[in-house]
């Protein structure tokens, strides 16, 4: 279901909704910064709402959790309850799962360390759920690749599914339904995983036509390497599409993602 920017249910409402924001970092100290940023600059929407933001990080030791609480002053003058932990982990879904649970807001969603919101994200989520009564929504987003080029990837819903089409940073989600199905851990697709389990399930999703958060691209998701692109073929299609009941032509789409990411960068 798609749907055009949101407009709220009530712009006067005393009663705020409370989003919850997760950070996944691990030596990151050279992009965090971009990242919290982003937070900071979320501007208020007609609809009123809170933020909670967790920094889960992997025992860092490059100085991410040190630039991390050098912000601390600058989220309380914005009001937002600004919580960071630093703890080894077994990788970014264990730690996004760490997340989950210590989250107290409604809707949460998830920007990793190095990628970073547009202004209106958060305003855009609590407008959107307050509207449409959705489990999860995402929207588009802002590629940049290493080469310094930008594309847009746009948010659509099809009826042959394809990750072409989604975008986890731009992706919020009602917290009970992250907390009744943990991401499982099996592979580096994982959140696409989540989402076709919501979709299978028959939840709730729309789209929104807007740009609301940027991916720097050349992460572990983009190797060029004939043995990461095998191994991302398998992962997505065992435990994205086979876990969830989806046929197996879409080894098809999972060999093709790969053969685009080489072409694009």
């Amino acid at each position: 279901m798609g749907i055009a920017p949101p407009v709220a249910a009530c712009g006067k409402c005393e009663l705020r909704m409370k989003l919850t924001i997760i950070t996944i970092a691990y030596n990151s100290a050279r992009v965090i910064g971009r990242t919290i940023e982003s937070v900071l600059a979320q501007e208020p929407g007609e609809l009123p709402y809170t933020l909670e933001y967790l920094i889960i990080d992997g025992a860092s030791s490059d100085g991410t959790v040190a630039v991390a609480e050098s912000y601390r002053e600058a989220m309380a003058q914005k009001g937002i309850d600004y919580r960071i932990s630093s703890e080894p982990d077994k990788g970014i879904y264990d730690a996004m799962n760490k997340g989950i649970r210590r989250a107290t807001g409604e809707i949460i969603g998830m920007i990793n360390s190095g990628d970073w919101y547009e202004p209106i994200a958060a305003a855009t989520a609590a407008e959107t759920f307050a509207a449409t009564g959705c489990d999860l929504m995402y929207a588009n987003i802002r590629m940049h690749k290493t080469d310094g080029s930008t594309f847009v990837k746009k948010a659509r819903q099809r009826r042959f599914q394809t990750s072409r089409d989604w975008n986890h940073p731009t992706t919020f989600v009602r917290a009970q339904l992250y907390q009744q199905y943990p991401f499982r851990c099996l592979g580096i697709h994982d959140d696409y995983g989540f989402f076709l389990q919501m979709r299978k399930q028959g939840r709730k999703i729309v789209t929104v036509d807007r740009t609301l958060a940027d991916f720097a691209m050349g992460g572990a998701s983009n190797q060029k390497s004939f043995k990461a692109a095998k191994q991302r073929i398998r992962d997505r299609y065992q435990y994205c599409y086979r876990i969830n009941g989806y046929s197996r032509l879409y080894l098809v789409e999972c060999v093709g993602i790969e053969l685009a990411k080489m072409v694009l960068g």
